[in-house]
């Protein structure tokens, strides 16, 4: 049997990074020493490759055209590898993982995200276990087949869908969640896949890059006071194509007079407005309560289940799309495209 390939291509983060031995300094590591530095992966059965940006980034730097040329990268080495692992910061990784999973339609093999919340040069670094078990991911088959054909992120013995993900520690190993959404497989003496909840491709499609991106769009979080003047304001500013409106509960907002106003004249200018919930789990409803179902009479998308994150980047994507009209977006914006909504 032919032995998996992976390609792992290093981004940038804290994973990345090792102590000088001389001035004990944290410094970028040598991919290129790679085996050296974790010996551990030589016991792979399989062929691991890897690419490093010339210039790490930091996650917080993080943008689209980073995202594209990730996905250019993956395209252009698509036929040599069965499976890719991006090494990331964990701060803006469930961003990118959503924003990956919209460029990459049609993606048949595994692109893991992991990263790690220490080093991967101090004695108590999470690095090592997330990558040599990422690597892993990327590489398993079944029958020939690869067993998690999506994005994910891997991360402290749980690899979650991408587009589902989100950070929910700043300290703590166990840095991500999936509230909505089932864990694809968890780690411990095996990898045990949870099948049911891996999303598989049609067979035969060919694996297409978007390269359009529209930044024009941003968040806005409700609060209790806040005021019609800043609320106008943000949906007024030049140039804005789209909103993520941060509403209470299932999808709720003030029951005021001027904000179902200030919503109705911006979507009726063409401003496209998507309701996510500010809970870290559950599901915008807006026929629930009085104060969801004026939302939805003016105009607002419900986001259902949605993540921020998967909800911004979709919506950068769509609208980037100058082919697509408004309502077109709007319409797939109702979708699911890739498993990001139940």
């Amino acid at each position: 049997m032919k032995k998996s390939s992976v390609l792992l291509i290093y981004t940038g983060g804290t994973i990345g990074m090792i102590h000088d031995a001389e001035t004990g300094e944290l410094k970028p590591f040598n991919f290129n020493q790679l085996f050296a530095e974790i010996p551990e992966l030589k016991k792979f059965e399989m062929d691991i490759d890897s690419y490093a940006f010339e210039t790490p980034i930091d996650s917080s730097n993080m943008n689209p055209k980073i995202w594209v040329e990730l996905a250019n990268l993956i395209q252009a080495n698509y036929d040599c590898y069965d499976g890719f692992v991006i090494l990331h910061g964990s701060d803006t990784m469930a961003y990118s993982a959503s924003a990956l999973s919209f460029i990459l339609e049609n993606l048949g093999k595994p692109v893991i995200f992991t990263g790690s919340q220490l080093p991967i040069g101090t004695i108590r670094t999470d690095g090592k276990e997330n990558l040599i078990t990422a690597i892993e991911i990327a590489g398993a088959k079944e029958n020939g087949k690869p067993i998690v054909p999506e994005v994910a992120i891997y991360f402290e013995y749980a690899l979650y869908r991408g587009n589902r993900t989100k950070k929910i520690s700043a300290e703590n190993f166990e840095a991500f969640d999936t509230p909505n959404y089932p864990k694809l497989a968890e780690a411990g003496v095996h990898i045990k896949y949870n099948r049911a909840a891996i999303r598989h491709p049609n067979l035969g499609t060919k694996l297409h890059v978007f390269e359009s991106w529209s930044n024009e769009v941003g968040f806005l979080k409700l609060f209790p006071g806040i005021s019609e003047n800043f609320f106008r304001n943000v949906l007024s500013q030049k140039g804005l194509k789209g909103i993520i409106l941060e509403t209470y509960g299932s999808g709720n907002a003030p029951h005021e007079p001027w904000l179902q106003n200030a919503l109705k004249e911006a979507i009726d200018n063409s401003l496209v407005v998507v309701n996510v919930t500010q809970c870290s789990s559950g599901k915008v409803d807006q026929r629930k309560y009085e104060t969801g179902s004026h939302l939805e009479k003016v105009g607002v998308i419900s986001g259902k289940d949605i993540t921020a994150e998967a909800a911004i980047t979709k919506l950068m994507l769509l609208l980037g799309d100058e082919l697509l009209s408004v309502e077109h977006v709007k319409e797939q914006l109702q979708q699911n495209l890739r498993g990001e909504v139940s």
